[in-house]
């Protein structure tokens, strides 16, 4: 992609612009979000408003120097980024190109590995917590969370019934040995354990589980029906699809001397966007769960987690695939949940525009995945519809910095103003203006006054 039009896309998880070399630290934190991410592009010579307004040719070179000083006497493991310049509209950046490193986790040396260490979420950098280190440091080793082993839950105490099952039911024989073959089982010291994928397969912890509602309309002002689905994952599933299929329509097409009925949305496009969010989603994250809103114009499934970090939106839209869930991911692949690798993506889309249907939306928001399936609406509620979501929808529109705040209320149950600046590291002004914001958007409320002030979420 070359540079006007990364420039023209804005900020993102790769990109980041600077009108001026800042005289803080920031620079440096942006580096290491990158190094730890997926790396990244830090052009600077553009402002906010994603204009070019160039660099200083007359210390170009003592700017590369100075910025090449910082980052290796502040970044460890050492950084080595590419620094270079380009010409756009005849005037001059400096482009500093990172790239994902591989002896993760890369932090301050002054902070330390515990509290320097920075990841990218969206377009911003945020301050890695200790399970974010934990994640780094396997991706070092190439592992992943569902294939580490659980020393703490006893193999005896489980019920693999669920899984032998649905083995069964496909005409798969399961095993002992197959267990251990497919890694949800593991033999140490004369002892066996369970993987912490097996765990999530049998829906042990609470956080493994779907949350679904049917709303009123196109906000979420007013539901119509609330469903918490928990147990095995394979359970999960069906409740969930059978779910969003008791909410939309069925539509009754002839063909010949036949009446037949399908969905407005293809089922097969519904069940490969829940088997992705299953098995593709964070579970590291115990504060936080796959979410499935049916509205009257789209069906929403926002699933916890953002894309692995080794790839970005155009490798998803082009049939990329790697699990961040490996373990999880073999087992629906054995059991032909999946059909192959990187395809599904491309059948989800493929099966709604044959239909008619609106090519659904797939994209990384934030630290999660957000899918959309547009339903078809009726000619004489087009205007209607219409008038009600405009340009964008009623529902609240979320910024990086919100879901932070809210994300740590979800597991804090509140949060201070003081709390926030800490977590954010920005200004006073700026976190006031967030709060003032996320309260219009009647996303928080306050409670309190003076030093005693916190803020919860509407309920």
């Amino acid at each position: 992609m070359n540079i006007q039009k990364l420039i023209n896309n804005g900020e993102n998880k790769k990109v980041e612009f600077k009108e001026q070399l800042p005289k803080n630290e920031s620079i440096v934190k942006t580096i290491i979000s990158f190094s730890n991410t997926s790396g990244g592009k830090l052009i600077i010579g553009v402002n906010d408003n994603r204009e070019v307004v160039g660099v200083e040719e007359d210390n170009i070179f003592e700017l590369q120097d100075k910025i090449s000083s910082l980052i290796f006497d502040s970044c460890y493991p050492n950084i080595l980024p590419e620094i270079y310049t380009l010409n756009l509209e005849g005037k001059l950046l400096l482009v500093i190109e990172v790239f994902r490193g591989n002896l993760l986790p890369y932090y301050l040396k002054k902070d330390g590995k515990n509290h320097g260490t920075y990841i990218r979420v969206g377009a911003s950098n945020r301050k890695a917590g200790f399970e974010n280190i934990i994640e780094l440091e396997r991706q070092r080793r190439n592992i992943s969370y569902d294939e580490e082993l659980n020393y703490e839950v006893e193999l005896s105490s489980l019920d693999l019934s669920p899984i032998y099952d649905v083995f069964q039911k496909v005409g798969k024989n399961l095993d002992e040995q197959k267990l251990k073959n497919l890694k949800l089982i593991k033999e140490e010291h004369a002892k066996e354990y369970p993987s912490n994928a097996l765990l999530i397969l049998l829906g042990y912890h609470d956080h493994c589980m779907v949350k679904c509602a049917k709303f009123k309309g196109t906000t979420m002002e007013l539901f119509l029906d609330k469903k918490e689905y928990g147990g095995s994952i394979f359970e999960i599933l069906e409740n969930t699809q059978n779910f969003i299929l008791n909410h939309i329509n069925l539509r009754a097409e002839i063909k010949g001397l036949y009446r037949t009925d399908t969905y407005e949305i293809p089922i097969v496009a519904l069940g490969e966007a829940l088997i992705n969010a299953l098995i593709h989603r964070d579970y590291i994250n115990q504060g936080r769960d796959i979410k499935v809103g049916v509205y009257d114009d789209i069906v929403n499934i926002v699933s916890p987690g953002s894309y692995p970090n080794s790839i970005n939106q155009e490798d998803i839209d082009s049939g990329r695939s790697d699990a961040r869930n490996r373990v999880i991911a073999n087992v629906f692949k054995e059991l032909g949940l999946i059909e192959q690798w990187g395809s599904g993506i491309a059948r989800i889309k493929k099966s709604c525009l044959d239909t008619g249907l609106k090519e659904p939306k797939i994209v990384e928001q934030n630290d999660f995945v957000d899918v959309e399936f547009y339903r078809p609406i009726e000619e004489k509620t087009v205007e209607k519809v219409s008038e009600s979501i405009g340009n964008d929808r009623l529902r609240p529109i979320m910024t990086d910095y919100d879901q932070i705040i809210l994300e740590y209320i979800e597991k804090n149950k509140k949060i201070t103003r003081k709390e926030a600046k800490v977590i954010l590291d920005i200004g006073e002004t700026k976190i006031k203006e967030l709060f003032n914001e996320l309260m219009k958007k009647k996303l928080i409320e306050r409670v309190g006054a003076g030093r005693s002030t916190f803020y919860v979420k509407v309920q």
